[in-house]
């Protein structure tokens, strides 16, 4: 599955590649996807197959990892339609993969979903799930969790309404959907809903705390992660940005945008509910991966969910119950100055508000969060979170707003920039318990790779120039490193092949919404473009050029 596990911990316990050999790491084999657009997605070992989704047009390839240099066994293409490009935000990216019961799962940027058979490459089904008509596009990896397909929709730049969608993964039916805003009844909001904090307990919540019909096209789509806890039978998952971003345009807390659900898998029923950033002012997605812990916490083991928030906090949450534990700074923030763990909510900084037509300077972190989707790994053996993210302030003014469907909807002005230090991305190694950072390393641009990290005690990451890099998981210390042929962010695994051996594989070639500079050739003198990003990442494209290989190393 695409995190690993259910948990999310990204950790392999493989340990041929340890701190003392993982200097003599040679390159295997590599194979070329022919697609040059932002490569995010983690390749996907099943058997002696290793499967790589690719961006748009989202062609599938299985890899026969049991013969020298892993030939191509057979490619899958499903033809997604050519117009989907145009509801894709941020570049056309996919996040990966999913294998059950012998199918291989995973989205394509027209919203479908579609069922391949891991053997022969034929299609099994393919269902639509979303309207490119209406901004809605799939980025996301699907999690199959007792045999249902977990599926959300992207755009809220679009004015979408999001949605996680369960589909039966023999027939490809649907089986539930659970709007994030709306009425209760298309929340899947019933009697057994018991949120923690008071502000999110009440009827009609996704309908009454927005302004008159705003809800309809207010966000809140689905693209990120979804965690699973056997144990207590539930899914959890975040919930992206209201819409427009300018927040002046819907006053109110906007449920249930910028949080997260924990929900019954059968059903999609909803058990609690937390809001990370209510009214979100900054397009605080809370899309963010969420680790899935049994830590001690004053005295006592807690089963607790571990979030690197978008923004600015290590959340630490109690996933039975939706209680805020603790909340940490892991970057540089101005916007807020603290949780209050009494409410769950953010201590709001009045001045760093943005105002349709007025300017606001100094906003940290910017947009894309201290960190966005890029996920982070966990390792039982250091007991430390590996966190990928960005070091990025912003200055802000709203704008008018008007909605059309299927075209932007933002109502915002924003330029990015580096934050203190001028370096613009980050890998942080965060103590959960102890409640801190045990070491950080800088890096040129945000690190928007995924981390992974081993029994060898070795963890992996790209740059967006496209180094990958080795590092000892105690120390930080570099002990090695490879030069792709485009910057790195996709997620690395750590897979045993048929040989017996340890390999490290990952996707390289430029672009995302970091990268979208690059990928999409855009004018490094249109500081808005890219939603404001290219502002913050005009060097890129004297770093880095466009791609689309993977790469797999292993020890001669």
């Amino acid at each position: 599955m695409p995190a690993k596990n259910f948990a999310s911990t990204r950790y392999s316990s493989l340990d041929q590649i340890t701190t003392d050999n993982v200097k003599q790491l040679q390159l295997a084999w590599s194979f070329s996807t022919g697609v040059l657009r932002g490569h995010e997605a983690a390749p996907l070992v099943v058997g002696s197959t290793m499967y790589v989704v690719t961006p748009y047009p989202n062609l599938l390839y299985a890899l026969d990892l049991s013969r020298p240099g892993a030939p191509l066994k057979w490619t899958y293409d499903p033809s997604p339609v050519l117009a989907s490009q145009g509801v894709a935000c941020c570049d056309l990216v996919n996040r990966g993969a999913a294998y059950w019961n012998g199918k291989i799962y995973y989205n394509t940027l027209d919203a479908h979903t579609v069922a391949v058979d891991s053997r022969s490459g034929k299609e099994v089904w393919k269902t639509k799930v979303g309207d490119i008509n209406r901004g809605e596009s799939i980025t996301m990896a699907p999690l199959v969790v007792k045999g249902k397909v977990l599926v959300g929709n992207s755009g809220g730049e679009f004015g979408i309404r999001g949605w996680l969608t369960a589909l039966d993964g023999e027939s490809g039916k649907l089986a539930w959907r659970a709007y994030t805003t709306g009425p209760d009844k298309d929340v899947l909001i019933g009697p057994r809903f018991k949120p923690f904090y008071a502000q999110d307990r009440g009827k009609d919540l996704g309908v009454s705390t927005w302004p008159g019909d705003a809800w309809k096209i207010g966000g809140g789509g689905v693209w990120g992660w979804i965690s699973y806890d056997p144990e207590l039978d539930l899914i959890y998952y975040g919930t992206a940005n209201p819409g427009p971003w300018n927040p002046d345009v819907r006053p109110g807390d906007n449920k249930f945008t910028a949080a997260m659900f924990a929900r019954d898998p059968d059903t999609g029923e909803a058990i609690w509910t937390y809001q990370w950033s209510p009214h979100d002012l900054y397009d605080h997605d809370g899309v963010n991966e969420l680790v899935l812990l049994d830590l001690p916490i004053d005295g006592q083991v807690r089963k607790v969910l571990v979030r690197p928030e978008r923004n600015g906090y290590m959340y630490v949450l109690d996933r039975a119950t939706g209680e805020v534990l603790s909340a940490d700074p892991y970057g540089f923030i101005t916007t807020s100055t603290g949780i209050d763990l009494k409410t769950g909510r953010p201590i709001a900084v009045p001045d760093k508000a943005p105002q349709t037509g007025k300017v606001v300077r100094g906003i940290c972190p910017a947009a894309p969060g201290t960190k966005d989707w890029q996920p982070s790994s966990y390792s039982p053996r250091t007991k430390l979170l590996y966190v990928p993210h960005q070091n990025l302030c912003q200055d802000m003014e709203g704008t008018e707003a008007n909605y059309i469907a299927g075209t932007p909807y933002v109502a915002a002005m924003v330029k990015m920039y580096a934050g203190p230090g001028g370096h613009r991305g980050e890998l942080t190694a965060w103590d959960p318990v102890a409640r801190k950072a045990v070491w950080k390393i800088k890096e040129r641009f945000p690190v928007w790779s995924g981390t992974v990290v081993t029994a060898g005690d070795v963890v992996f990451y790209g740059t967006m120039e496209g180094w990958f890099k080795a590092l000892d998981a105690r120390t930080g210390k570099e002990l090695w490193r490879f030069k792709t042929g485009s910057g790195i962010i996709g997620q690395p695994v750590v897979y045993r092949a048929p040989d017996g051996k340890q390999y490290v594989a990952v996707l390289s070639g430029v672009g995302g919404w970091a990268g979208a500079v690059v990928a999409g050739g855009l004018d490094i003198r249109d500081s808005s473009a890219a939603l404001g990003f290219v502002n913050a990442m005009k060097d890129l494209p004297q770093a880095t050029t466009k791609g689309g290989m993977l790469y797999a190393f292993a020890l001669p």
